[in-house]
């Protein structure tokens, strides 16, 4: 719907406008939108309720990607900054388990993969071996996984096969336009395929607007989230056949 905006009011998502109505009219319409969601998820939450299934049932709220709306100068959601990728998560487990937890904020990383095992988990039912999320059902009932993960990670193919934009205007190749996030606590690192590194002290620089990769008093925290995002690529890049064999071989002649 906010592209659809976009063309109606004549704005270039790429672009950064000068137009301070046209932004401001574009952020009330966002914000008019999560009313609007609001309101439904009230009208949810109330026919539950009418029909006697609020406490048995397993209510999950949360979102796709997040919108710059011009926060770094950037419209969409195709970014490496945290307003692209911090989403919502708020979940109501039924079950006399939960009630210690009930209204709790967990300060921990969750990734929308981790959605599809909880649901399976809060049916009985076992996530598939391919699944690279995890039950988020530890934290309904109050308890936090000792190794849970410390990062969060997302990755950005940015190539234009139409019109070749990125490739022309940065200099690469078709395979080189893309990047990965690693996301800690307190450190943010991102890889590009063919560009330099970036890396961002959160704790320090909420806003993430000064580059420490080329520092020399980073270089240890730069190569430790390198290795990071290795082995985490390692582990996550091709789960298409996990935990399955196949055996060709033949039954040996009875002699």
């Amino acid at each position: 719907m906010l592209r659809e905006h976009h063309v109606r009011e004549g704005i270039d998502p790429a672009k950064h406008p000068n137009d301070e109505a046209a932004m401001r009219q574009l952020r009330a319409t966002y914000y008019g939108m999560i009313s609007e969601v609001d309101h439904q998820i009230g009208r949810i939450m109330a026919a539950l309720k009418a029909s006697g299934d609020y406490d048995n049932t397993l209510i999950v709220f949360t979102s796709d990607h997040g919108e710059q709306l011009w926060d770094h100068w950037m419209l969409g959601k195709e970014s490496i900054f945290d307003q692209g990728f911090h989403v919502p998560l708020i979940i109501r487990a039924p079950g006399a388990s939960a009630e210690g937890a009930r209204g709790h904020t967990v300060d921990g990383f969750t990734e929308n993969i981790d959605l599809m095992p909880t649901i399976l988990a809060s049916l009985g039912g076992e996530a598939p071996l391919q699944c690279d999320g995890r039950s988020l059902t530890p934290f309904l009932e109050g308890r936090t996984p000792a190794d849970w993960r410390r990062e969060v990670h997302w990755e950005i193919d940015f190539r234009d096969v139409v019109n070749g934009k990125p490739e022309t205007d940065m200099g690469l190749r078709l395979d080189e336009c893309s990047l990965g996030v690693v996301r800690g606590q307190r450190y943010k690192y991102v890889h590009f395929t063919a560009l330099p590194s970036l890396l961002y002290d959160i704790g320090e620089d909420p806003d993430e607007s000064v580059n420490l990769a080329d520092d020399p008093a980073y270089a240890g925290v730069v190569a430790e989230y390198a290795q990071k995002m290795l082995s985490w690529r390692m582990a996550h890049a091709e789960r298409t056949l996990t935990g399955f064999r196949n055996d060709f071989e033949r039954p040996r002649a009875q002699r």
